[in-house]
Order: C-alpha cells, then sequence, then structure tokens
C-alpha cells in the first residue's frame, strides 16, 4: 500500500504546484468582476414537478415556460459561458405542439401524467450526452461539425415522456476534468462569483440550473461529475446506482464490460422532488428495483457521519464544510432525536489510493490516444505529448496527461494491484453492511467551496472525497446546505447502499425544507419573487 511516505511526498510536491499556480489564478482571474443576474420571472421559480403538473391542468402553456427558459439563458450565458449549442427555435415549436395537443385530447390530467410525466417540460443536456441535431463533440476540437446522429436512450426517454430539450451544455474535453474548461468554447463560470469555478465536468448543466436558466438537467459522473458541481453551485445532484439509466450515447463510451459499475449518468435539478421525477422516467428496461414511491420515515432510518477518507493525502475539511456538516447533524438530532453516530471503517484510509486505481484500470475507454480502426489499441502519444509541452497541441493537460498516466500504472506489479482489491473488498462489505437498507451517510462533497478558476491543479488530490464513491458504486445525492459568509454555497454528499437512491433523495428533501435549498445568485442586486 501507499505508505506514509509517499502520501506526505505527494503533498509536498502539490504544496510546491501551489505556489505556482496561485499567483497565476489571481492575475487571470481578476478581471471577471460581473455579477450574474438574479432571476425575477416567477415562472422560474417553480419545480419541474410543479410546472408539469401545471401544463397538465391547462393553467401554463408549454410555451410561456419554454419561453421563459430560452429568455433567461439569452440573458445569463454572457455571464457563464455554459451553453454550447442552443436549439431555441425547435423547442418553441415542440411546445406548441404540446399545446395544441393538450387543447385537442380528451384525456384526462392524471391520464396525461401517466403517458408523459414530463410534458412540455424544458431540459438541457451536457453536452457529451447525445442530442440528434446537436454538437456531441464533448469540447474536443475538429476541423469539421459533427454532430449527434440520433439521440442518447435517456434522451429518447425524456422526449416520450413530453421533455423539450432546449440547449446543451459545457463540458471539459472528453469529461475529463474538475474544472469545466475546454478550447472549443472556453471557460464557464460560477453564477455566484465569476471568478470561481463551477467544477466538472457536468460544470454547464450546473451554472445553468443554478442561475436560473434551466429548470432540469441530465450530467454524467464517474469521479464527482455530479456532485461537485451541484456543490459549487448550490444545487442537488444525483449519482444513481449503477446501471439505473442506460449510458448509450455518451461521448466518451467504453468497451470494458464493468464500465458501467462505475460510470453513470443522472439527474441535476434546483429542487430534491425533481430528481426522484427524472430518476423514474429516464430508467432504463432492466433496472436495478429502486423502490422511489416507497414512503420513508426518516425516524425509521440510521445516521452515520464522515469527515474525509483519513488518507492524509486529501486535504481536511475547512471551516464552511465543517459548519454545514455540523448543521445537518444537529437539525437530525434536535429534530428527531437521533444520534448521528461517526462511521468508522477500518482501512479507509486507502481508499484514496483504491479510487484512482480502479477507476484508471477500466480498459478501452475512448480518449484521444484511441486507435480510429481499432478501438482496443492506441495511436503513439508522445506526438501529442510533445505538442503540449511547446503549446501546439488543441487537447487539454488532462486528456493528454491521461496516456502517459493510464501507462505508468498499467506498467506497475500485478500482485500491488490484487493486495489493494483484497482490501478493497473488505471495505466494500463493511459499508454495505453498516449502510444496510437503513442507513444514510453524510460525507463532504470537497474541503471547500468553490475555488478560483484553474486552482483544481494543486487541488486535484481532494478527489478522493468524490472517487470513494465512484469506486464503491453507492448512490449518492449532492445536497446544498447554506451559503457561507461570502455568498457562495455548501453542500454535501448523502450516501447509501445500492438500489436505496430513495433514502438519499428523502434526506435531501428534509433538509431542503429545513436549510431551504437552492438560493438565487446575487440576490441582492434587485428584489426576486419567489411563489414555489
Amino acid at each position: 500500500m501507499m505508505n506514509g511516505f509517499v502520501r506526505r511526498l505527494l503533498r509536498f510536491m502539490v504544496s510546491l504546484l501551489a505556489i505556482i499556480v496561485y499567483p497565476l489564478t489571481f492575475f487571470v482571474n481578476i478581471k471577471r468582476t460581473r455579477k450574474c443576474p438574479p432571476p425575477v420571472n416567477p415562472i422560474l421559480f417553480k419545480s419541474a414537478t410543479t410546472l408539469t403538473m401545471m401544463i397538465r391542468n391547462k393553467e401554463i402553456t408549454s410555451e410561456e415556460i419554454v419561453a421563459a427558459y430560452i429568455e433567461r439563458c439569452k440573458e445569463v450565458n454572457p455571464y457563464v459561458n455554459a451553453i454550447v449549442e442552443p436549439r431555441y427555435e425547435a423547442a418553441i415549436r415542440e411546445a406548441r405542439s404540446i399545446d395544441k395537443m393538450i387543447a385537442s385530447t380528451d384525456k384526462s390530467a392524471e391520464e396525461l401524467a401517466k403517458e408523459y410525466p414530463l410534458l412540455g417540460l424544458p431540459m438541457t443536456v451536457k453536452e457529451s450526452i447525445a442530442v440528434e441535431g446537436m454538437s456531441n463533440d464533448c469540447g474536443t476540437v475538429y476541423p469539421y461539425r459533427n454532430p449527434a446522429k440520433s439521440d442518447a436512450a435517456i434522451i429518447k426517454l425524456a422526449r416520450a415522456a413530453g421533455a423539450i430539450p432546449i440547449a446543451v451544455t459545457n463540458t471539459p474535453q472528453l469529461c475529463m476534468n474538475w474544472e469545466t474548461y475546454n478550447n472549443v468554447l472556453g471557460l464557464t463560470t460560477n453564477p455566484y462569483d465569476q471568478q470561481r469555478t463551477t467544477g466538472g465536468s457536468s460544470g454547464g448543466e450546473a451554472a445553468l440550473i443554478s442561475s436560473a436558466a434551466s429548470v432540469m438537467g441530465v450530467g454524467s459522473d464517474i469521479a464527482g461529475s455530479l456532485r461537485l458541481p451541484p456543490m459549487f453551485t448550490g444545487i442537488f445532484g444525483h449519482k444513481p446506482t449503477p446501471k439505473l439509466w442506460s449510458v448509450a450515447g455518451h461521448v466518451p463510451d467504453c468497451l470494458d464490460p464493468d464500465f458501467e459499475e462505475y460510470f453513470t449518468l443522472g439527474p441535476i435539478a434546483r429542487y430534491a422532488e425533481d430528481l426522484s421525477l427524472l430518476l423514474k422516467v429516464l430508467k432504463q428496461p432492466g433496472a436495478p428495483d429502486v423502490p422511489f414511491d416507497k414512503p420513508v420515515d426518516i425516524t425509521k432510518l440510521k445516521f452515520y457521519y464522515m469527515e474525509g477518507d483519513g488518507s492524509n493525502v486529501s486535504n481536511s475539511i475547512g471551516s464552511d464544510v465543517k459548519n454545514a456538516m455540523n448543521r445537518a447533524k444537529s437539525y437530525i438530532k434536535n429534530t428527531y432525536n437521533i444520534e448521528v453516530q461517526e462511521l468508522k471503517i477500518k482501512n479507509i484510509e486507502h481508499m484514496w489510493e483504491i479510487g484512482i486505481r480502479v477507476l484508471l484500470n477500466i480498459r478501452d475507454v475512448r480518449n484521444i490516444y484511441t486507435d480510429p480502426e481499432n478501438r482496443e489499441k492506441w495511436i503513439s502519444m508522445w506526438p501529442d505529448v510533445l505538442k503540449k509541452m511547446f503549446g501546439l497541441s488543441n487537447h487539454n493537460f488532462l486528456c493528454v496527461a491521461y496516456g502517459p498516466l493510464k501507462k505508468f500504472f498499467d506498467a506497475l506489479p500485478k500482485s500491488y494491484y490484487k493486495n489493494l482489491l483484497t482490501i478493497f473488498d473488505e471495505i466494500k462489505s463493511k459499508f454495505e453492511k453498516a449502510l444496510s437498507d437503513n442507513a444514510v451517510l453524510l460525507f463532504p462533497t470537497f474541503p471547500y467551496p468553490a475555488h478560483k478558476h484553474y486552482r483544481i491543479y494543486y487541488k486535484f488530490l481532494n478527489c478522493g472525497y468524490l472517487t470513494i464513491f465512484s469506486a464503491l458504486g453507492l448512490p449518492v445525492t449532492a445536497c446544498p446546505i447554506e451559503l457561507t459568509n461570502k455568498g457562495l454555497p455548501v453542500g454535501i454528499q448523502i450516501v447509501a447502499n445500492k438500489c436505496n437512491d430513495h433514502l438519499t433523495i428523502a434526506v435531501a428533501k428534509e433538509f431542503e425544507k429545513a436549510f431551504g435549498g437552492w438560493v438565487p445568485p446575487n440576490k441582492e442586486l434587485e428584489g426576486y419573487i419567489k411563489t414555489a
């Protein structure tokens, strides 16, 4: 296992890197001072669940809602730079078609709800998930436009349920970063502070939803992409139980049969109730059985907490995150008289390394070195490495670095990896036993609120807060708790055993009710209206 000396060496090297990166990021961010305007249209303050009910009951038209969100997209995108490609005109046409169908049908609102549970709702989609006719290059520079030829599996289900895609949103190249930047669209900024990151790789979705320019969206997660951006932008995201949603139609894809044990697609929303709605509607045939409609009695749950993985590689949580954790624990204790117990797992300090190794051991993930003629082979990686060193590459740093990093880990002794897997199996068994079917775990998402752009390059060791649950394959809900004194969102992860997604979402709803959930960005700029 990685010994204490190596762990300390990693921390030391990252500290040296911070000395270089910190002042540079100060200067490159200094001019980003504009504030994203807060929403004022009452439509933008209603949940997707409420809006589709209003559409079915003829209290509002789909066109009114779609038009309101398109207008908001146009208003905020100059501030956040989250939209890769819009489809506004097509979305309006589809909304009008739905309104005509509702006006002419003799079906009741209940019948429409059963047949079209997302009827008339606008949605946004991470660019890595295929929407027919829209950009699907996942932040990669190409000399030609190659739009998606068909919808991804979950987009087909969303359309069949009545949803209307209005835009695809920004992602780092091939989803390989916790900062949403690429050489096609550039940098996506945080609606609460332009100088700060939205995280990645679902950062475009998070920025748009958080700024009330989208009511619901879908993203992907293999190392925290449905959890870190919601944490940094004050909204909800959910990494589902593996294989609940189909991953067909995602870029990059993978030939490894174990890929879907770690990689998932999932929902992002401003309101917790919309997570359940989307998870139920978009689950694939033959998906694991998750009882989303089963009532959850909070008083019957066990609550655990952990403040990190004990690796000594990641930073300890800062005061803002500790306050959020304590506030969540205190609420459960004071409201339900349930003691939130610290969960202690033997050998948990090895999960940082295990998580990285397990994810890097996935074979045949499409990347910039994949041979187009043979998916199981790579072209030579050194030309791209050299181009990057001389500033001549169109590929982002982490996409280039993935090749040498993967080759390095693949070259390590197999016996070493087998020893790691033995410990990993023991840890998985202990988590499964502790959580059972009636417990949730409160866990930090990241040690701090959103940092300034590009500082992830010396904070990347904190990925262990996210990769631990990717490797374990557990469902996680990212839940906002509060704003800091600087007005930045802080949230936590709510974790449960596989097929217990309904428990994490029920607790997220409870915290939303207790602490207020999403707070509009920069609401102090003008009066705002809240009607839902």
